[in-house]
């Protein structure tokens, strides 16, 4: 039945409503935005966003940088019933013109520097409105939304409704749309709320993207249900961060952000007495990493694991041991099991309200997605160890996890294998202390070819987001393949990872 109450506004609005005057964020220069101009902003551009057409269920696709409208633009397409479609604002033209194709959104929000671009895009219907935002209030957006009403009747859904479609990276193919719905994101930050004893009483250090489910659906959503507050940054700076440590009680990142504080080396236990929790992933957080952690500041960072089409799967506790190294134990709701075990190493499945609606316009991948009992094939390699801490040991593709960006290699191969000079190439991950993975290449020149590395890295920035651009660039005479003609990337790991 299409209900307010199944809409995730309405449950951030119980919330909300009860204290309007009270502060939901600070920014970086000290000002404070309290729920009530968030709340009143968030209507104007939900009727901004329905003067242009936008109907319950269009795609609006957002391409910009985190900004101070950035929430209140969340919640206008929650308000409308609208769907939140985020993409990195670091991906090239030609990235986001696949995204934009498939998702066939209604409304394009972009950054000001890519207007005149995307209005020009190749496969692009002229008839999409594409509007700005930027920081400081500037963009066309917010100049039409001046006018309109701070009122916004919330648009009645069903909890499987469809609320967000965000992209996940594979190793082949293209990327896939994951439709999450209300009942999805609602249950997911509910039961972090309950694991992490979050309260209105929290203040978040909300340094993280929110073009990712960490950033968005941990870190706002669980702020918005609990009636917290932020430190709401544009993006992650150790000195900033350091800076606002004190009066924060809460800080969620991924592992590249401790690293990097942790070499700051300013972290101190007085300077964190005030937090409750560190919490980390996206990506494996280093045994190392969690004991160099504990040992600066007196806490144990929690650790939790999980993904785009599943949102959060597991946590380490708060209350009892937190084991470095494990992703913790399954959240409270959410079946987990280890299948085709060898030495007790397993492919992860989970089941629960957390799992997506399946792919966007691919009812064959959603289909190979969950097992015939409805459980979702993660791809993951896990153990369980006698008190059932998770412990992620590898997974069965070739992902890159690059500073919690995932990286699939076909992508980055394509644009090197494109390069006038190159014969062919391979891409993997290598260890990283500060990004936890970045890019290799291990390329073949064409014969009498002085390519170098220089160049390759320089033309794939040209094409590529910089997080998915190699650090390291090797080359060789040949790759090793099988009989099957595959090139066996394990082989070349042992030959260049030591």
């Amino acid at each position: 039945m299409q209900e307010i109450k199944n809409n995730l506004y309405n449950a951030f609005e119980n919330v909300l409503s009860k204290d309007l005057d009270k502060t939901l964020l600070v920014l970086q220069n000290g000002q404070k935005l309290t729920r009530r101009n968030v709340v009143k902003q968030s209507a104007r551009i939900a009727n901004t966003l329905k003067s242009l057409n936008a109907e319950p269920g269009d795609r609006i696709s957002i391409q910009t940088e985190k900004v101070t409208d950035s929430i209140a633009l969340y919640l206008a397409c929650l308000r409308g019933g609208f769907v939140y479609h985020p993409l990195n604002p670091d991906y090239t033209s030609s990235e986001v013109s696949y995204f934009f194709e498939d998702a066939d959104p209604t409304i394009i929000i972009c950054d000001p520097k890519n207007e005149d671009t995307y209005k020009t895009l190749f496969g692009l219907p002229k008839k999409i409105p594409i509007l700005t935002l930027s920081n400081r209030g500037k963009g066309s957006l917010i100049s039409r939304s001046k006018s309109q009403s701070t009122e916004y009747r919330t648009h009645a859904c069903t909890a499987d409704s469809l609320v967000a479609l965000v992209y996940s990276s594979g190793t082949t193919g293209k990327p896939k749309g994951v439709m999450l719905s209300h009942n999805n994101l609602i249950s997911n930050a509910k039961t972090l709320i309950k694991t992490w004893k979050l309260s209105e009483a929290d203040c978040l250090i909300h340094a993280l993207p929110i073009f990712h489910v960490h950033g968005l659906f941990v870190g706002i959503n669980c702020c918005l249900l609990t009636g917290g507050s932020m430190i709401f940054l544009p993006r992650f700076d150790s000195e900033t961060v350091i800076e606002s440590i004190p009066r924060a009680t809460l800080m969620m990142g991924v592992p590249t952000y401790y690293n990097r504080l942790l070499k700051s080396g300013k972290l101190s236990h007085s300077k964190c007495k005030k937090i409750r929790l560190f919490i980390s992933g996206s990506a494996p957080l280093r045994m190392d990493t969690f004991n160099d952690f504990k040992q600066a500041t007196n806490h144990e960072i929690v650790e939790r694991y999980g993904m785009t089409e599943t949102l959060m799967n597991t946590s380490n506790p708060v209350d009892h041991l937190r084991k470095a190294g494990s992703v913790g134990l399954p959240l409270e709701g959410i079946a987990t099991r280890i299948v085709n075990q060898t030495n007790e190493v397993g492919e992860l499945e989970v089941k629960g309200p957390n799992v997506c609606l399946g792919y966007w316009r691919q009812d064959e991948a959603t289909k190979q997605s969950l097992t015939s009992d409805g459980f979702f094939r993660t791809g993951d390699q896990a153990r369980k160890d006698g008190n059932g801490y998770i412990t992620i040991v590898g997974r069965k593709t070739d992902l890159i996890i690059s500073g919690g960006l995932n990286v699939y290699p076909v992508e980055v191969e394509t644009v090197i294998n494109n390069i006038e000079d190159v014969l062919e190439c391979t891409v993997f991950g290598t260890s990283d202390d500060d990004f936890g993975e970045t890019v290799t290449a291990v390329v073949v020149r064409k014969d009498g070819s002085q390519l170098n590395a220089e160049k390759i890295i320089a033309l794939t920035k040209q094409e590529l987001a910089s997080y998915k651009v190699p650090k390291a660039v090797l080359f060789v005479s040949t790759l090793p393949r099988n009989t099957m003609g595959k090139i066996q990337k394990d082989i070349i790991k042992q030959q260049f990872i030591k």
